[in-house]
C-alpha cells in the first residue's frame, strides 16, 4: 500500500481537523538515532522529533530494553488502584529534580491531561474559576485547556469551564512593547498584568498558567526574568504560578533543566509530558503537597503512570542525566542559533530568530515588512523535506519554522541540518521574489 493510498484512507476515516504536514504527507516507518525513514524508503534528518517528543532519538537500546523488561513480565497495565513500583520510583526522581519545597507527582497520559489536572487542582484549592493565561499560548486540545489557549488557530470553541483573562508578555516580536529594552519590556508587561487583575477579575484568581517558551505559538521567547517579575505581583494576590513545561522541560532549553528557572522563580506546580517518554504516552504534574492534596474526593488515572510508560520514562530520564543532554542542547543549539541568525542578516524572508537550546523559532515575513508569510513557511518545509530534513511549523499566523531535534543531536548533524534549512529558506525567498 502506497502513502497515497494511506492518505486517502486517513481522510476517509479521520476528522477533517486533524492536521497533516506536507502536500504529500509521509508515514514514518522506522528510525535510528536522529534519522527516520518513510514508507517509500526515503531517510530524513529529524529536526522536529515528533513535536519535541522523541527527545533522545530513535532505537535507543537502554529505553527499548526497559520497555521490554516490563512487557516480559506480562503486566502491561494494573491502574493506580494498585502499587506500581516504576511509577513510585519515577515520581521520586521527578520530585527530586523539581526544585519544589515539598513536591508530589501525579501522572497522566499527555500534556493536555496534565494541564487539565493542574487547572482542577488550582481552581479547587483557590475555590475560583478565574485563570490568568498569556496571549499566543497553547495548553492542549481538551475543553479546559482550549479555554486557556490564547491562539485562535488552536482555539476551537469560545465555550469555557473557566473565566480566563489574557495578559501580555510571551510573544515579543509582535508585542506593542517589542522595541523596549528587556527591563522596560518586563515593566510594561508587569503593569499590564496588574491592570488585568484589577479590572477583569474579582481578585481571587485560581492561578496563572504560562509556557516559559510558547511552543505552538512559534517558540516565542520572553526576556529572562519576566515570570519572576510576574510572580511578585501574583504573590500580592495569593495567586499561584503554574509553569507549563510540556515542551521546555528536561533540559531542552540548554541553560536550565526547567524553562521557568531562567526567570528566577519556583512555581507552585509544573506540568510535563512529551520528551519524558521519548515516544511513550506519559505526562503529569509535580506540585507542592498542599496544592496536590487539596482534592476532597477520590480520583485515579486508569492508564496514567502505567508500568510500561513509567518504566520507559525512568530509562529516558536516566539516559538524559547520565549523558548530560542539557549541556549538549546548549552546545549544538547555540551552533544552530548562531548560524540561523547569521543567515537572517542576509535573508530578508527571516523576520526573527529566537529560542534557547534545541528549541528554536524562525519567523518568516514578507521581505521588507513584518507581515507574516505562512506560504513561505509551508514552502520551506517542502524544500527541506526534498533535501532530507524534517522541521516543524507553528506561530499565531503559521509562519514560524520550529526547530527542535532530539537532544542527542551531534555537531555534524547540526551543521548538516543548518545547511539544508538555510538553503531551503533562500530558495523560498527567491521563488516568492520571482
Amino acid at each position: 500500500m502506497t502513502e497515497t493510498d494511506l492518505l486517502a484512507r486517513h481522510r476517509a476515516a479521520m476528522p477533517n481537523w486533524l492536521a497533516l504536514y506536507y502536500d504529500e504527507p509521509i508515514e514514518i516507518v522506522s528510525g535510528r538515532g536522529r534519522h527516520v525513514t518513510d514508507g517509500d524508503g526515503r531517510t530524513y534528518l529529524d529536526f522536529f522529533a515528533g513535536i519535541l517528543t522523541n527527545a533522545i532519538g530513535y532505537d535507543i537500546p537502554e529505553i527499548s530494553d526497559a520497555v521490554r523488561r516490563q512487557v516480559d513480565t506480562g503486566v502491561l497495565h494494573t491502574s493506580t488502584m494498585y502499587l506500581i513500583r516504576n511509577q513510585v520510583e519515577l515520581a521520586e526522581k521527578i520530585a527530586a529534580l523539581s526544585g519544589l519545597d515539598n513536591p508530589k507527582v501525579f501522572f497522566t497520559n499527555s500534556g493536555t491531561e496534565a494541564n487539565e489536572t493542574a487547572l482542577m487542582l488550582a481552581t479547587q484549592h483557590r475555590r475560583s474559576n478565574q485563570v490568568l493565561a498569556l496571549r499566543n499560548s497553547y495548553h492542549g486540545r481538551a475543553f479546559g485547556t482550549v479555554a486557556i489557549t490564547g491562539n485562535r488557530g488552536w482555539s476551537a470553541s469560545s465555550l469555557s469551564p473557566v473565566n480566563v483573562s489574557y495578559v501580555q508578555g510571551g510573544y515579543r516580536y509582535r508585542s506593542p512593547f517589542r522595541d523596549f529594552s528587556d527591563a522596560d519590556y518586563i515593566a510594561a508587561c508587569v503593569d499590564d498584568l496588574r491592570e488585568v487583575i484589577e479590572t477583569t477579575t474579582s481578585g481571587d484568581v485560581a492561578c496563572m498558567i504560562a509556557e516559559p517558551i510558547q511552543g505552538v505559538g512559534g517558540f516565542a521567547t520572553p526576556p529572562d526574568g519576566l515570570f519572576g517579575a510576574f510572580a511578585e505581583v501574583l504573590a500580592e494576590y495569593g495567586i499561584p504560578l503554574i509553569s507549563d513545561e510540556v515542551q521546555t522541560g528536561w533540559g531542552r532549553t540548554g541553560e536550565h533543566f526547567w524553562g521557568i528557572q531562567a526567570h528566577g522563580v519556583t512555581p507552585a506546580a509544573m506540568t510535563f509530558a512529551k520528551g519524558l517518554g521519548n515516544g511513550l504516552a506519559i505526562g503529569g504534574v509535580v506540585a507542592e503537597a498542599e496544592l496536590m492534596d487539596c482534592l476532597g474526593a477520590n480520583s485515579l488515572s486508569t492508564f496514567g503512570g502505567n508500568p510500561v510508560a513509567t518504566g520507559g520514562a525512568k530509562a529516558v530520564l536516566d539516559y538524559l542525566l547520565e549523558h548530560d543532554l542539557q549541556a549538549n542542547a546548549a552546545k549544538v543549539g547555540g551552533m544552530l542559533l548562531d548560524g540561523l541568525r547569521a543567515h537572517a542578516e542576509r535573508c530578508a524572508l527571516i523576520g526573527d530568530v529566537r529560542g534557547k537550546g534545541l528549541m528554536i523559532g524562525v519567523e518568516l515575513v514578507a521581505p521588507g515588512t513584518d507581515r507574516p508569510a505562512p506560504a513561505s513557511a509551508a514552502r520551506v518545509m517542502e524544500l527541506a523535506k526534498q533535501r532530507g530534513l524534517l522541521v516543524g511549523k507553528g506561530g499565531l499566523h503559521g509562519n514560524v519554522l520550529r526547530v527542535a531535534p532530539p537532544m542527542t543531536l551531534t555537531e555534524e548533524e547540526a551543521a548538516q541540518g543548518l545547511a539544508v534549512l538555510a538553503e531551503s529558506i533562500s530558495l523560498a525567498e527567491q521563488e516568492f521574489s520571482a
